[in-house]
């Protein structure tokens, strides 16, 4: 399965600062925010909308892979 790179996370993230400082702020290591932005693990629910909030961007726009994987039956 191809990973997914989340080209809004990482454009919201880059207009914040440094993967280092977004973790920082957050309270998440850098590792972490680094394999999110690339589509190698995506995050809980609550640390979706933590970063939705921060970012100020809808979760389905952060994580739109999540979200078209999501089957709604």
């Amino acid at each position: 399965m191809k990973r997914a790179k989340r080209e809004l996370f990482r454009k919201c993230r880059k207009s914040k600062g440094s993967q280092s400082l977004v973790a920082s702020e957050l309270g998440i290591s850098t590792v972490y925010v680094r394999m999110i932005e690339n589509g190698t693990y995506t995050p809980g629910r609550d640390l979706m909308f933590k970063f939705s909030n921060y970012f100020g961007e809808p979760v389905e726009k952060l994580f739109p892979d999540f979200f078209d994987n999501l089957s709604l039956v």
